[in-house]
C-alpha cells in the first residue's frame, strides 16, 4: 500500500478512529492486524517472510534471555543473526552474487533463481537485528510479548522505508496508552500533507526530467546530464524525506514517536556533516553496530581508513544489489577519507580558525557538487550508464542557449515551460524550507502565528497538492531497497 494512494486515504483513518476507540490493552492488536494488512496490501505472500523475520528476531531473543552462560548466548545471537541475514541474503543478493560469480565458477555456478524483491525487508531486517544485538549486549531486556514485537517489526509507517527504530525507544510505546490529543493529531496530519507535497508535487515532477535523462544518457549534451543529476538530488530527497514526514506524522497521530531521519542534508558544510544529516536512522545504525566495535576513529589512520571503505561498502550494498550502489558507497568513503587527511592543510589555510560565512557557503556548495556527482552512481541502470555520464558532464556546453533544447516539450529534452518553472520555483521552495528549518523556525513556531497567517500556509499546501500534484500513484523511491 502507497502512503500517496487512495487506498492509504481511506485505510489511516479508519486505523485510527478505532485505535482510539478501542481499551488500551487491544490497541496493540488492532496496530497489528492494520500493519500486517498494510504490508499483505502490496504482497500477501510475503507476509510470511515479515513473521519469519519476526520469529528468528524473537526466539533469539528469548533464548539469551534463558540462561547467563555467554557460550549460550553468544550462540543464540549468531544464530538468531545469521537467519535473518541469511534470509535477506537469499531474497536480496542471491542473483547479483550469482551473477557475478557465475563465470568464475562455471560448472559449478549456483542456479539461476528469479523472484520480486520483498519491499521493506532491508529496513525491517535492520530493525530485527538491532534488537538482537541490544539484547546480546545486555542494554535490552527480551520481550516476552510477543504481539507486541511483531507490532515492533511491523509497525506500518515504517515497515516499508523506515526510520529504523531502536526496541529501547520504540517498544515501550507500543503499550499504546496515548489518549487523542488535538494539538498532536493536528501536527501529525500536517507533517503527512506536508511529506505527501514533497513526493506528489516536487519529487515526481522532477522524476519526468531524470527518468528521461538517465533512461537514454548517449542521446543528451552535458547540460541536460548536469540538470538531470542535480534534479535527482532534490527528487530523491524530496521522496525519501516526503516518506519519512509521513512515517512520522502516522506514528504521531497515534501518539506513537519516531525518530527523524532528515535534518536538512544540503546544508550539510562536508559529506561527514552530510552523513549527520542524511537517512540518520541508517546512518547511527552502521555508526552504532559497525563503524565503532571495528574501532571507530580511535585507531590509527591506516586502520581507519579501512573502517570507512568497510563501512560504505556495505552500506551500498544495503541500498541494492547492483555494483553501481557499491561505487556510490566507495566514493564516499573516499570523501570522508579525503576529507580527514586534509584537516592539517585546510586548518593551515584557514590560519587555525573557524571558517566565516563564505567558507561555510563555499562548503555547502562544495558538498552538494561531490553527494550530486555520486547520486549519478546511485541513479544509473548499470556502471556503464554511470560512466558515460560521470564523463560527459563537460561536453556540450554549446548548446546551452538552444531554446529549442529547453523549451519545445517535442524535442529529445521534452519538457514544457511550465514544467520547467515549476520545477525550479519548487526547489526554491524546498531549499528556502530547509534555510528555516536550520534556523529554529519549524512546527512550533507556525504554532505560534496568527490564525489567518497558519490557515493560509495550509490551505496553500494543501491546493499546491491538488493542482500540481503528479497523482500517479508512482512508488516511492526507497521501496527497491
Amino acid at each position: 500500500m502507497l502512503f500517496n494512494s487512495l487506498h492509504f486515504a481511506a485505510f489511516f483513518p479508519v486505523v485510527a478512529a478505532v485505535y482510539f476507540a478501542l481499551p488500551f490493552r487491544w490497541r496493540w492488536a488492532w496496530l497489528l492486524a492494520a500493519s500486517y494488512y498494510f504490508y499483505m496490501a502490496w504482497e500477501p505472500g510475503y507476509a510470511l517472510l515479515l513473521a519469519g523475520v519476526t520469529l528468528t528476531a524473537y526466539l533469539g531473543g528469548r533464548f539469551m534471555g534463558a540462561s547467563p552462560d555467554p557460550r549460550w548466548r553468544r550462540a543464540c545471537f549468531w544464530g538468531a543473526l545469521g537467519l535473518s541475514l541469511g534470509l535477506l541474503f537469499f531474497f536480496k543478493y542471491y542473483g547479483f552474487f550469482s551473477n557475478t560469480f557465475r563465470p568464475l565458477l562455471g560448472p559449478f555456478a549456483l542456479p539461476e533463481l528469479r523472484f520480486l524483491l520483498p519491499v521493506g525487508i532491508s529496513f525491517y531486517t535492520f530493525q530485527a537485528l538491532s534488537y538482537s544485538i541490544e539484547v546480546y549486549l545486555g542494554r535490552q531486556a527480551p520481550e516476552r510479548h510477543l504481539g507486541r514485537f511483531a507490532l515492533y517489526i511491523a509497525f506500518f509507517p515504517t515497515v516499508l522505508s523506515g526510520p529504523i527504530e531502536r526496541p529501547g525507544s520504540l517498544l515501550p510505546q507500543l503499550e499504546c496508552t496515548a489518549v487523542f490529543e488535538y494539538v498532536r493529531v493536528t501536527d501529525g496530519l500536517k507533517r503527512m500533507a506536508w511529506g505527501l507535497f514533497q513526493k506528489v508535487v516536487i519529487a515526481d515532477r522532477l522524476a519526468q526530467l531524470v527518468d528521461q535523462v538517465y533512461g537514454q544518457p548517449e542521446h543528451y549534451p552535458g547540460p541536460a546530464l548536469c540538470l538531470a543529476t542535480v534534479f535527482f538530488a532534490f527528487q530523491l530527497f524530496c521522496d525519501f524525506s516526503g516518506y519519512s514526514d509521513i512515517a512520522i506524522g502516522a506514528a504521531q497521530v497515534l501518539g506513537i514517536r519516531v525518530r527523524e531521519n532528515f535534518r536538512q542534508p544540503y546544508l550539510a558544510v562536508s559529506v561527514a556533516d552530510f552523513w549527520r544529516r542524511w537517512h540518520i536512522s541508517l546512518s547511527f545504525w552502521l555508526r552504532d553496530y559497525l563503524y565503532l566495535p571495528l574501532g571507530g576513529n580511535r585507531v590509527p589512520v591506516p586502520r581507519w581508513c579501512a573502517n570507512i571503505l568497510i563501512v560504505f561498502f556495505l552500506c551500498g550494498l544495503w541500498h541494492g544489489a547492483n555494483w553501481t550502489f557499491v561505487v556510490w558507497g566507495l566514493l564516499h568513503a573516499a570523501y570522508l577519507m579525503g576529507g580527514r587527511l586534509s584537516t592539517g592543510l585546510r586548518l593551515r589555510l584557514r590560519g587555525g580558525r573557524e571558517p566565516g560565512l563564505p567558507g561555510r557557503l563555499a562548503g555547502i556548495g562544495l558538498t552538494f557538487l561531490l553527494v550530486s556527482f555520486a547520486w549519478i552512481f546511485f541513479r544509473a541502470d548499470s556502471l556503464s550508464a554511470a560512466g558515460y555520464i560521470a564523463t560527459h558532464l563537460v561536453t556540450g556546453w554549446g548548446s546551452v542557449f538552444d531554446a529549442g533544447l529547453w523549451g519545445d516539450p517535442r524535442s529529445s529534452f521534452g519538457l514544457w515551460p511550465r514544467d520547467w518553472f515549476l520545477s525550479f520555483v519548487f526547489i526554491v521552495l524546498i531549499l528556502v524550507v530547509q534555510v528555516l528549518r536550520e534556523k529554529g523556525l519549524s512546527q512550533a513556531w507556525l504554532n505560534a502565528r496568527p490564525l489567518p497567517f497558519r490557515w493560509a500556509v495550509y490551505s496553500a499546501l494543501l491546493w499546491g497538492i491538488f493542482l500540481f500534484g503528479a497523482l500517479r500513484q508512482t512508488e516511492f523511491l526507497y521501496f527497491q531497497f
